[in-house]
């Protein structure tokens, strides 16, 4: 790191173009073309009040709240949503349904009260006279009084009409929609309300100012209870009345408080005040927004703060210069440099700590992006029954916190891979390496629309002669046992007959011996001949190394000489795979060509926050891309462990066909610790060795099936992805036979009004365990232009299997 806090990538074989500093546009403002450093930018549309300066559209985005959020919810100005954006109004249909029933239950309890309904009389008769027997023994008889019974006969049946007028107005349904779905504390305070309504016909007595009757709830309970005691002596302790009393309180707002979850919001209340203070994120003061960047005013550097907040609210600055100067100065802060920081930032303004580039911002963007938290938005998340409420109808993002733990992604081609989900994953951590925070290589066929040559420092262009960079074999390594690996893994990665350790010793013996000798790996076309065992390339080398130290090497050489033609030698099927690379297109590459293309070596990405794009060959050389494939990825996985790397290491894999390997796969399950991952993208799990098809989804742990998958493909991940407890209710009717002659004929009446004979329903709930989602709905139940996602971050936070709606909402050009 340089004096003012900037990095430079010379002196490694990456050797990254610096170019000219992009222009430092707004977030949600269009890119402006050849714009000057420290020229303002083209002001947004007037939003303000008259008379009251308009605040710049960075300084907006840096004071939107980002509360913390689960994974894959985008959490640019996001809010948790309410119900009234989720929930649909009452169809007219719902309302009638309601009001039929409790205009036909007020005329039933009108025509009650008046004891005009022909059941009533008999009944009533029933209980005239004034002592019945109810119980006790024939010696000591309880008795009860008519009145008494009568009440109690009229709680009863106020029960029953109120239990059937909610089934037949679907009060369940009505207290879901308008209720259950919304947000605490919203959805708690309704059902209060409901309860002190419910109460004030209860015990109307008590609400001052209450003119109603008192509904027949607490007289019955009183004269029941009479009833069973046989008599009103159990009342004559105020203690017995009271607790009556509570007991019916109890029992009203018992279903209020399910309704309103109360217990569970005196949870999250009670948890909310006994956690320590210690363990929330610092958070800047109301009066002290992120636009004045308070946490340099705190550190006492008011100065360098006084500059960032004049550049942000002239609009000098773009969001890559905020979230840039921001991790510089963690940094700073964390190696003790804030010297070097606050110097910088007075002399350069937005302009300082600029990425080894210059580059300020990205030519053009195509996707919407966070860079204080790192995310880019890919979708939006369905609604539906399988959608929890905090996913539903919100952006979709990833982030580094879950790229972290590798990315498999798989659909047919036109399902949309690699424009919804590889090019917004890529822009997004090339934004993140103009500010210090991410480095990214992108492995790609040759015209694949992952942006222009100028969004990267370097870009391969294997096998093409106008190329700039070249690709380095061995990954500037010094240990010709890494090497070897490298060289074996993408030469008999995919191979049953060769074993890799058999394949990487093979190679170790004639790369360490040719090291010693020469002081540099050989060239391809060199090793080709070496695995041969062509006599005068062998004869040179053993020449070579005639002198007394290299006697070891020579004993390497002699027992790769001794291998040559035995059956179980691997070097023919090596050289054969080699001869791949060996042809004329790739001539200049790998090492062989003349000084005007320099070599480029991965082993950078693990020093520097570089954007690296490497091109396939063209159609054609299929298999030789599937090896420089394996090659990158091998490289990649040994590369992400060197040095003290404070940056995030991304590989993006375009297409990953025969890139899945035994080995490989060891390794991806090794970058979670390594503050590095992995985007994969296969066409088919096909593609993929099927011995490998479980170690490979358990690897990864973020797995996104598109539209358009087979239900071969699909039970794969219906397998990974597993099994929940869900609910389910099974509803059998069975027939209804009637004993007494005067009711069968009123049930064949009925059957032959309705045409259905009389039935009676008998509801089982059980708890199931069912897939999360199975492999005929992931084949035929995405729709296009959707897929399923299910996400894990570093931390070990999960999201389950949910739908996702790809590009939606997708930001304009210079967004």
């Amino acid at each position: 790191m340089d004096s003012d806090g900037t990095q430079d990538a010379r002196g490694t074989h990456a050797s990254p173009v610096p170019r000219p500093a992009g222009s430092p546009d707004v977030p949600t403002a269009p890119a402006v073309p050849s714009l000057p450093t420290r020229a303002p930018a083209v002001p947004p549309p007037p939003t303000h009040a008259p008379g009251v300066p308009p605040r710049p559209t960075v300084a907006d985005w840096l004071d939107e709240p980002r509360p913390q959020a689960r994974p894959g919810i985008w959490r640019f100005g996001y809010r948790l949503p309410k119900a009234a954006r989720t929930a649909q109004r009452l169809a007219p249909v719902t309302v009638v349904g309601v009001l039929v029933p409790l205009v036909a239950a007020l005329i039933l309890w009108s025509l009650w009260r008046r004891g005009s309904l022909p059941y009533q009389w008999a009944l009533l008769r029933l209980f005239t006279p004034d002592d019945w027997w109810w119980g006790g023994t024939p010696a000591s008889p309880k008795g009860m009084r008519g009145a008494e019974a009568r009440v109690v006969y009229d709680g009863v049946f106020f029960a029953v009409l109120v239990y059937a007028m909610g089934r037949l107005g679907s009060w369940g349904d009505i207290v879901r929609h308008l209720v259950t779905r919304r947000e605490q504390p919203a959805r708690a305070l309704i059902a209060a309300l409901g309860a002190l309504v419910t109460l004030s016909f209860v015990f109307p007595s008590a609400f001052p100012g209450v003119g109603w009757d008192a509904l027949p709830v607490v007289d019955p309970l009183f004269s029941l209870v009479v009833l069973i005691t046989g008599g009103y002596d159990v009342f004559t302790s105020a203690l017995t009345t009271d607790a009556l009393y509570a007991l019916i309180t109890l029992l009203v707002l018992w279903p209020f408080a399910r309704i309103g979850g109360w217990w569970s919001l005196a949870r999250t209340w009670l948890a909310a005040r006994g956690r320590v203070a210690a363990d929330r994120a610092p958070q800047p003061a109301p009066d002290e927004p992120r636009a004045r960047w308070p946490e340099l005013r705190r550190a006492g550097q008011h100065e360098a703060a006084d500059v960032l907040t004049a550049e942000v609210l002239a609009g000098r600055m773009n969001d890559v210069d905020c979230a840039r100067v921001e991790h510089a100065w963690k940094q700073a802060r964390s190696q003790a440099r804030q010297a070097a920081f606050t110097d910088a930032v007075l002399r350069q303004g937005a302009a300082a700590l600029t990425h080894p580039s210059g580059a300020r911002d990205l030519p053009g963007r195509g996707a919407r992006h966070d860079l204080l938290v790192g995310q880019v938005r890919i979708g939006r998340w369905a609604s539906g029954d399988r959608t929890p409420l905090a996913y539903g109808g919100v952006g979709a993002a990833l982030g580094p916190e879950t790229l972290g733990t590798s990315l498999l992604v798989v659909g047919p081609s036109g399902a949309g891979k690699t424009r919804h989900v590889i090019a917004p994953v890529v822009e997004s951590l090339a934004l993140q390496a103009l500010t210090g925070r991410c480095a990214v290589v992108a492995v790609c066929a040759a015209g694949t629309p992952l942006g222009p040559d100028s969004a990267f420092d370097v870009v391969v262009r294997v096998g093409n002669p106008r190329s700039v960079h070249d690709l380095d074999p061995y990954a500037e390594s010094d240990d010709p046992d890494e090497a070897a690996a490298f060289l074996a893994e993408a030469l008999a990665g995919d191979l049953d007959t060769v074993d890799a350790q058999r394949a990487a010793t093979a190679l170790a013996q004639l790369l360490g011996p040719y090291r010693a000798a020469y002081g540099e790996f050989p060239s391809l076309p060199v090793l080709r001949e070496l695995l041969e065992g062509e006599p005068t390339v062998l004869a040179a080398l053993r020449e070579a190394l005639a002198d007394e130290r290299h006697t070891a090497m020579r004993r390497e050489l002699d027992a790769r000489v001794r291998q040559n033609g035995t059956p179980a030698d691997p070097a023919p099927v090596l050289a054969d795979r080699l001869a791949l690379l060996d042809r004329p297109v790739f001539a200049d590459f790998f090492g062989a060509g003349d000084d005007t293309i320099r070599p480029f070596s991965l082993r950078a990405v693990a020093h520097h926050p570089l954007r690296v794009r490497i091109d396939l060959p063209e159609h054609g050389h299929e298999e030789a891309s599937r090896l420089i494939t394996r090659l990158v990825l091998a490289q990649f996985a040994a590369v992400a462990r060197d040095g003290d790397r404070a940056h995030f290491a991304g590989l993006v894999l375009d297409d990953a066909t025969g890139t899945v390997t035994t080995e490989s796969v060891r390794r991806i399950q090794r970058l979670r610790s390594q503050n590095a991952g992995v985007v994969l993208a296969l066409r088919t799990v096909a593609d993929v060795p099927e011995t490998l098809h479980g170690p490979l989804y358990g690897a990864v742990g973020c797995r996104m099936a598109l539209a358009g998958v087979t239900t071969w493909d699909g039970s794969r991940f219906a397998s990974a992805w597993g099994t929940e407890w869900v609910e389910t209710r099974d509803v059998a009717k069975h027939t209804v036979f009637a004993d007494q002659p005067m009711t069968r004929a009123i049930h064949a009446l009925r059957k032959l009004v309705t045409g259905k004979a009389v039935t009676t329903e008998a509801v089982t709930v059980r708890q199931v365990e069912r897939e999360r989602w199975s492999a005929s709905e992931l084949a035929h139940g995405v729709p296009p232009g959707h897929a399923v996602l299910s996400l894990t971050t570093v931390r070990g936070d999960h999201a389950p299997p949910l739908l996702l709606e790809l590009g939606e909402e997708r930001a304009a050009r210079g967004h």
